[in-house]
């Protein structure tokens, strides 16, 4: 009981830290960083590390004001807002990330008074701490009137310290919030110049916009065909000179919806968690099939379900959930509210200089007393290759299909 009550005490750090927050929580925007400014995403050269704390369903609304779902009772009257800002700040701390994801649902847009007040307080730790971050959508985030789903994104990518993009210049894609980030070899290294980890970012809707077809959003043709074109350039980047490397650097994947493969992992074989159901689109649209045939990712990092926070392996691509990080999300009381970090570790080549990714490895924290961390697990360096004219061929087959795909899914 005493790790539950903890996360809701007064303390002086968290009073500090939220006197220093203050402007932001109460709505007003912080100064937007300059793209010459934006940060440049690379692997430490004394850890040979890059650190990626991810948090998933803050459903901010309005600070103290709103008030905490599913805690236990003694913990309700002083819960809010502040507790998940609090819980940032905390994590971060601990953690001291190189980027922070958030993976959508990050205001609950139907109870926040003004939604542009609530994303920058939602994200006003990430830009007081100077840490670079990125941000997809969810489902609940459209949900007020002051802002749509364009100009919730057009907001966030206006806020200092963020990486975060609307959508590809000059293509034709569904949604708001398609990019890919790099992340560079160390400098010095041989691999200075080339991106040794690669993260894709896709907004996976709201809801069916097919009157057909009910329930949520999936992530549609245009940006599977975007996310290919996007890898292939990246690997080839990659396996060509200078320094060619043999295999595709790792990608890893961030969106809010989970796709319907999560619910094909056996429970008997994952990490964390299974408490509800697989809340993904009632069709499948194939990306899980268009990440297998890409080659290079590793890892699918998602929301949405609060508490689920599992990781499994399908066909050796891991599907992890964060678990739910905000107090005015739905949560399970006694159950404490968590992040997920993964980290990744470059190898050393013989000459003693740093190399391509080695290993990633994936844990929780949990808003206890101690920001306990658990279901610490390596998710492998197993590549996914396709060799030869064959994974061309499977490239330009999976185009036709998609293609196939979204034909019947208009009519």
């Amino acid at each position: 009981m005493e790790l539950q009550r903890w996360s809701f005490s007064s303390s002086l750090s968290t009073a500090l830290l939220l006197l220093h927050l203050l402007p932001a929580i109460n709505g007003e925007a912080s100064p937007a960083v300059s793209g010459s400014e934006r940060p440049v995403l690379r692997f430490s050269g004394k850890r040979g590390e890059f650190k990626i704390l991810q948090i998933a369903d803050m459903h901010f609304a309005d600070g103290r004001k709103t008030k905490c779902l599913d805690v236990l009772p003694e913990e309700a009257p002083n819960c809010s807002d502040l507790n998940t800002t609090a819980f940032i700040y905390r994590v971060v701390k601990a953690e001291n990330p190189d980027l922070i994801v958030f993976t959508g649902d990050n205001i609950f847009g139907r109870d926040a008074t003004d939604a542009a007040k609530s994303v920058d307080a939602a994200f006003a730790p990430a830009i007081a701490l100077k840490v670079p971050w990125a941000a997809v959508l969810g489902n609940h985030d459209q949900e007020n009137p002051t802002l749509n789903r364009e100009g919730l994104m057009q907001h966030i990518v206006g806020m200092a310290y963020t990486l975060s993009s609307i959508n590809p210049d000059g293509l034709e894609i569904d949604g708001f919030g398609n990019y890919n980030l790099e992340v560079a070899g160390v400098e010095g290294s041989g691999l200075a110049n080339k991106s040794v980890l690669n993260l894709y970012f896709l907004d996976s809707g709201d809801y069916s916009t097919v009157s057909k077809i009910r329930g949520y959003g999936w992530i549609k043709v245009s940006q599977q065909m975007w996310f290919l074109n996007v890898s292939s350039h990246l690997q080839n980047l990659y396996m060509s000179k200078p320094e060619p490397q043999k295999e595709p650097a790792p990608g890893l994947v961030y969106f809010h919806i989970p796709l319907p493969e999560f619910s094909s992992l056996d429970t008997l074989k994952i990490s964390g968690v299974k408490q509800e159901g697989i809340s993904s689109a009632s069709v499948n649209s194939g990306f899980f099939t268009t990440m297998l045939e890409a080659g290079d990712v590793k890892a699918v990092f998602t929301g949405h379900d609060h508490i689920n926070d599992f990781c499994g392996e399908l066909h050796r691509i891991h599907l992890c959930y964060a678990g739910g990080f905000g107090y005015h999300a739905y949560g399970k009381a006694g159950w404490p509210r968590r992040a997920r970090v993964v980290s990744a570790y470059l190898e050393k080549t013989r000459s003693g200089s740093w190399g391509g990714v080695q290993s990633i490895k994936t844990w929780k924290r949990l808003d206890d007393k101690n920001l306990s961390t658990i279901d610490t697990e390596i998710l492998g360096k197993e590549e996914m290759k396709l060799k030869g004219d064959g994974k061309q061929e499977s490239r330009q087959t999976l185009r036709f299909w998609l293609k196939t795909i979204s034909c019947n899914l208009i009519h």
